[in-house]
Parts: C-alpha cells; structure tokens; sequence
C-alpha cells in the first residue's frame, strides 16, 4: 500500500487506492519529489534514510503535536497532488525500469523537458534507495518538482511489471540486458514503445514483426557503445552515398578512459563502467574484415594484435580488436565494403601488460580455485608457475613471459598487488573473480576523479571523380566526478533523447530498430551536440593510397 504513516493514516486516504489508474501504487513502495524523511516508526517507507526516534524521556509537547500534526496534513496533501498529476490524462508517462550508472543522465534530461514535453517521470528498481536517489538528486531540475516519483518494482512480478507497463506511454528499460526481451514483449502486446541501450538480442530482432502489426516502436542500442558510434558512422557512410562517392574502409574505435587530471596510476585506467565486462573483454575472439580478406583473431592473441593511433586532442592510444566486425556490414549495408574494423581504446602500455592475465589464465571465469578463500594472492600467481625453490615469484613470471624483471609489465602487476601475500578470501573463487577483486580495489574511481570517453572514426573513400579521399570525426568527452561520469552521460542522453523523439511523434516507424536511420541519427547528434557531445571532423584529399 502507499507508504502513509502517523497521523495521516485516519485522514482521508480512502481516495489513494483502488483506482485503475493508480492501482501500481498499491503494491509498490512509492517515494515521491519533495516527500519528507520521517522518524522510524510504523509505516515508514522502506529503503529510506530515517532519523534517531527521539529519547522515550522526552516527552512532546502539544506544541510538538500539532507541528506533526500540521506536518502530516501537508504531506497527505502533497502526495494527493502528486498522484493526480500522474492520473491526469493528458500528460505522458515516462517509465525507467532500473536505476544504473546511466540512470541519472536519463532522469535529469526527462525532469529538465517535462513542463516543457507535459511528462511524468516513474523510476523504479528493487533497491528502493537507489532510485529515490536517483529522483531526488534532480528535484527542482525543471520549472516543477511534480514530475517524478521513484518505487519499488521487482522485474519478476509479471502483475506489477505489466500494470506499470500499461500506465505507461514509453519505457525505458535500463535493467540487465537478459530481461529486456520479456519486458519488450509485455510492450508489444500492451501497445507500449520502448527504448534501450543494450545490443540488440535475436529474440528481439524476432520480435519485429509483432511490434509492427501492433504498431509499437521498439529501439535498441542506443547507448555509447552500440548507440552514438552507429549514429556517427551511418551519418558519414549515408553522407558519402550521396555525393556519388564509394566507401573503401570504416574504422571505428572507442574508449572509456580515465581523464588526464585524474590518471594517476601505472596502467592508466579506471572502472567507470561494469568491472566484470573489463576482466571479461575479447573472450569471443574477434573478427573483421581488412582489404578484402576476413582476419579472425582468437582471444589468446587479441592483446598482442593492438595498434597506436592518434587522436585529435587526446594524443596516442592503443586500440585493439572489438568482437565481430564482420555483421556491421549488414547492419551499416556495407556488403561491399573491403576494410572494416571496430576497436576499444586503451592508453599505450596497457594491453601488453593485460595481455599477461590473459596469457596466465587469470580471466577463466569457468575453473575454480581449490581453497581459493585461504589462499593468498602471491599463491595464488605462483600457481600457475612452475616448481624452482630457489626463484623468486616475481622471477619466474618475467622469465614465463620472456620479459624483464624490471620491465613496465611487471611493474604494473606490482602496483596492483598481485605478488602480496594478502589472504583472498573469496570461497571456491574463479580466477576472473579473484583478478576483480584486486582491480575493484587498485581501479576503483575517488569521489573527485573525472572519466573520459574518447571515440574516433576513419572513412577511407573515392569521390564521385574517383578522388581517393579521408575523413576522420573524433570525440572526447570528459566527466565531473565519480557520480556524474561521462560514461553514464554518453549512455544515458542518447537513450532519453530517443524516447522524447518518440513522444512527440518525430520517430513513429513501429518495429525493432536501432540508430542508423537518418530520421533518428539525424535529430540526436544535433540534440548530443547542444549537451557538449559532439565529433570534430577533418577532411583531406589523398595523393596516393594510404598505408594500412
């Protein structure tokens, strides 16, 4: 039931429930903007900050009552005035399912435009906390503060995630990418559109047909990384087509980096995304297309294959090969294209001392470590060297790996603590878990610390007189804080931005899609311009072909 509590219980909340239009709030723990923290005490909502019950000595003065009770009347007022805004009719309701890292960018672009676009914003997640985080941090963002509520909602409970669904004109679904295929079927047959950042499943790409005869608008991808790269690209491929030109190669990488004022550690790098999605990178191999020949890389190789480019603003990086380039050429509808690679952005020196872990078996998230808990992680490296009593640890592995002792490598695995004979404590433990404990502790961002999301783009193409040309776009955006990262804005805008697009009817192609339309890439780059996410470009005709 709606969270009421103290006083208010006898006042006329009979009005609050049963309705159809609000009936979700029966069964969710609700936090609306504005609403007060209360004393713990029946009634209390859960998952929120409360403060100390005041001493049993203290006795309240009738002063102190009729406070509370004053108190309690305008609460009681506030949260009837809350829910007839989201009971009235003419304003769209917002739905954001999960309240991640890219939350925040999401809600604070919704709450800025909701006077403006007539919305309502609803956030729900199983951690109630969070999501009223999420909301409150954002109160007073736009001309009102009656424009979002934050509630409990369990994914798995089919009743409220299709009551929440059918209130609901769009929803944005920011919850692990394995239930987004559920949700968007509860979509489908509700008549509900939907957008998120994640790639796009083949039960989703099945789903196609039926959010066509139901006219529902379904877009994936829509993140940094699938998302803003699709739509930087597919602007220039369309762009060479149609001058008459003829693309001949796309490269695109991009990065999530720790910024320059905040990089102070050996290897350069810093969590601002999933940790885990790091140790695991490149554990599928890659493939991609080069100069007419498919070039597969397996994962044992994959960190040995990274090249240096240099880009514009930034400097040099490292970049190495990004899973499977070769489907690109459907998606983008380059079949005839003869280069095409897509990579990830590391600072120089990081992927040849990562390459060690991979080498080692340091990222097998399959085996696990017998008496993983009593080991220390000294042991633990020793482990996967051979017998010399007479040779250090540190020795053996430089020898392992034909590389120095003193090398930049070994001095990386150092500063992480991988030779400490601290005790591991993680119970029947994989090595990728053992290795993210370490990272999680050494990688982890301060408060203060800024990220930064570098992405670059090369087309090597022939003009329509056959003037064999190059254009580069190039972006880096840097973020304010460990909170407030450029990784979660770069996730976040696009995602709310395509939503709105919905909303207004600007994209009303109903089917599962993702951004390489014109009519979508179009209106979110210059959107994604104005928020300071926005490429620089360098064009240049070439005298002769150029060395790959």
């Amino acid at each position: 039931s709606v969270h009421m509590f103290g006083l208010v219980s006898k006042l006329s909340l009979g009005r609050l429930g049963g309705t159809t239009s609000t009936s979700s709030f029966t069964n969710a723990s609700v936090n609306f903007l504005g609403q007060r923290r209360w004393a713990s005490g029946p009634g209390t909502p859960s998952g929120t900050t409360t403060k100390a019950a005041a001493p049993l000595e203290k006795k309240k003065t009738l002063h102190d009552l009729r406070d509370e009770h004053r108190a309690a009347l305008k609460h009681a007022e506030d949260l009837e005035k809350q829910i007839q805004y989201y009971k009235d009719e003419k304003r769209k309701r917002i739905l954001i399912l999960g309240s991640g890292r890219s939350a925040n960018a999401a809600v604070q672009h919704f709450l800025e435009h909701a006077a403006e676009d007539n919305t309502y914003v609803k956030l729900g997640d199983i951690n109630l906390q969070a999501a009223q985080e999420s909301i409150e941090q954002f109160a007073g963002t736009g001309k009102s503060m009656d424009n979002g509520l934050a509630f409990k909602f369990d994914v798995n409970d089919a009743n409220q995630r299709k009551q929440e669904i059918s209130e609901a004109d769009v929803v944005v679904s920011l919850l692990p990418y394995v239930l987004h295929d559920m949700v968007a079927e509860d979509c489908i047959e509700l008549g509900k559109d939907m957008v998120t950042a994640s790639y796009t499943s083949d039960k989703m790409k099945g789903l196609s047909e039926s959010a066509k005869k139901a006219g529902v608008v379904i877009v994936n991808e829509l993140g940094l990384d699938p998302g803003i790269d699709h739509m930087a690209c597919m602007s220039i491929v369309h762009e060479i087509k149609e001058q008459g030109g003829e693309l001949n190669s796309l490269e695109t990488n991009t990065g999530g980096l720790v910024a320059p004022e905040s990089d102070d550690n050996p290897w350069g790098y810093k969590f601002s995304w999933a940790p885990r999605n790091v140790v695991l990178a490149g554990q599928g191999g890659c493939q991609f297309l080069d100069h007419g020949e498919i070039k597969y890389i397996p994962y044992h190789k994959t960190f040995q294959r990274a090249e240096t480019i240099k880009v514009p603003g930034v400097g040099v990086l490292e970049a190495y090969p990004n899973r499977d380039s070769l489907k690109y050429r459907q998606i983008y509808d380059l079949l005839q294209v003869p280069t095409l690679f897509r990579g990830t952005f590391r600072q120089p020196g990081f992927c040849s001392a990562w390459d060690i872990f991979v080498q080692l078996g340091m990222t097998d998230n399959v085996t696990r470590i017998a008496d993983s808990a009593h080991m220390t992680y000294r042991q633990f490296i020793n482990s996967y060297l051979a017998f010399r009593k007479s040779d250090s640890v540190e020795l053996k592995l430089a020898y392992y790996l034909g590389v120095s002792i003193d090398s930049e490598e070994i001095r990386k695995l150092k500063w992480l603590g991988v030779f400490e004979n601290k005790q591991i404590g993680l119970v029947n433990a994989t090595p990728a878990d053992i290795l993210l404990q370490l990272l999680e502790k050494k990688w982890k961002m301060s408060p203060e610390d800024k990220d930064m999301i570098v992405m670059w783009n090369r087309f090597l193409w022939d003009d329509y007189r056959g003037v064999p040309m190059e254009t580069i776009t190039s972006m880096a955006v840097e973020g304010k804080n460990a909170k407030d990262t450029a990784m979660g804005t770069t996730v976040g805008l696009p995602l709310a931005m395509a939503a709105r697009l919905i909303l207004n009817g600007t994209f009303d192609t109903a089917g599962v899609h993702i951004p390489t339309k014109k009519e979508l890439y179009k209106p979110l780059l210059e959107e994604l311009a104005k928020k300071g996410i926005k490429f620089e470009r360098t064009d240049k005709a070439l005298a002769a072909e150029p060395v790959f």
